[in-house]
């Protein structure tokens, strides 16, 4: 087995033992620097899949990156994730994946709301840039949970003329210029991806 392979098995490895003893409540998710893409998702649920771009492609890591986190992110639903990433080097030193560590933070929120009646702001800084510079995934799901919620509404609960009105303001933002943006929204929505080219034909017509 070359190196690559055993180097991807170790951390398909951790990827599947990370939730059994974390819990449900964590994702774990393989990127492939090589083919700038997601190679394996231990317990999904965000609504990613193997073979989905990654979006690191134009991350230079440094060599003393090992650990980049934990820092924020936010959810297809709105709910707030906290990650750490770990960069895996071959013998040479070069990254080769990186394996991301995804816990939501759902139980703990709801928890605390219930004690203090406040939510935490959203973090104004605290995303590493290197790993968000092209991370479109996340600006949608920013983008589509703040929609619904300035409109008191719930993401998996969009009516076809609401989710039109939704598609509508992606499409002005520039939000699915990216060649696998329609298919991701879709999985969001839980639509298919017909629907969303449906929604945008009619929103043009």
């Amino acid at each position: 087995m070359s190196t690559r392979c055993t180097l991807q098995a170790n951390a398909r490895a951790w990827a599947d033992a990370i939730p059994l003893i974390m819990g449900a409540r964590v994702e774990v998710v393989i990127h492939d620097l090589a083919s700038e893409t997601i190679a394996y998702i231990a317990n999904p649920y965000s609504r990613r899949k193997p073979g989905d771009p990654s979006n690191m492609q134009d991350i230079d890591f440094r060599p003393t990156d090992t650990i980049i986190g934990p820092y924020e992110k936010v959810n297809w639903d709105g709910s707030v994730i906290r990650s750490i990433s770990v960069v895996m080097r071959n013998v040479d030193g070069e990254a080769e994946f990186v394996l991301c560590i995804n816990h939501d933070q759902a139980d703990l929120l709801t928890l605390q709301n219930a004690i203090t009646g406040l939510l935490p702001a959203r973090p104004a800084q605290g995303q590493p840039e290197a790993l968000f510079r092209n991370d479109w995934h996340d600006r949608l799901n920013i983008f589509v949970s703040d929609w619904c919620a300035e409109r008191s509404l719930r993401i998996d609960g969009l009516d076809r003329d609401r989710r039109r009105e939704l598609i509508a303001a992606l499409d002005a933002s520039g939000g699915l210029s990216q060649p696998n943006a329609a298919s991701y929204v879709a999985r969001v929505l839980g639509v298919s991806r017909a629907t969303i080219y449906n929604d945008r034909k009619a929103n043009a017509g």
